[in-house]
């Protein structure tokens, strides 16, 4: 029983160790996410605060930065749908990601047509063999971005994603790494919608 509320006691204190990384998407009309990689522990929120234009953050892999990560069952990695936001507007939407397993880098990009390909790319603990700027690099080498459709606007329901090495969706644990994350989009004008994504690389 005391160990229990002990238990209880000592939860809270973890989620207040827990950071929060603002990023702002396409602040100054700009195709860019401020700042555009962030090292992030377990718990940490990541909040995309879209700002201008018409973006998305959707997710990646190193290999193929301007594609929708894309299980082999066909369902597709977190994606924000697009958030557009018109010219002097005061209320922005946000897209929150919770990171549960820190343990390998996630990347992601702007599938806005032709975003991806000037460099609006975006990761999460990249490495020295895996470098955001090695990743921005690739992008900006890549002649289509092959998922875009700009005319809509909003926000995607969940998704789960992982690495393409990946067979199953349910370990967390491979050796190439995993990263869960917990995905809340809250949209100001309209109110809070709530999703959940699984395994993320």
């Amino acid at each position: 029983m005391r160990f229990a509320a002990l238990i209880a006691t000592l939860l809270p204190i973890g989620s207040a160790l827990a950071a929060i990384h603002t990023i702002k998407v396409g602040e100054n009309d700009t195709l860019t996410y401020d700042p555009p990689s962030v090292n992030a522990s377990v718990g940490d929120q990541l909040v995309f605060q879209f700002v201008a234009l018409n973006h998305t953050i959707t997710q990646s892999t190193f290999a193929a930065p301007c594609s929708n990560f894309t299980f082999p069952n066909g369902t597709t990695g977190v994606d924000s749908g697009f958030q557009f936001v018109a010219k002097n507007a005061t209320d922005f939407p946000t897209f929150t990601m919770t990171v549960m397993n820190a343990s390998a880098p996630l990347w992601f990009y702007c599938r806005q047509t032709g975003h991806c390909e000037k460099g609006m790319v975006f990761a999460v603990n990249p490495t020295a063999s895996k470098s955001f700027e090695a990743f921005q690099a690739a992008a900006m080498k890549t002649t289509a971005n092959t998922t875009s459709n700009g005319t809509s606007s909003g926000s995607s329901g969940s998704s789960t994603a992982t690495d393409s090495a990946s067979t199953s969706t349910s370990t967390s644990t491979k050796a190439n790494g995993a990263a869960a994350l917990e995905v809340r989009n809250v949209v100001t004008l309209l109110g809070a919608a709530g999703m959940v994504a699984g395994l993320l690389l």
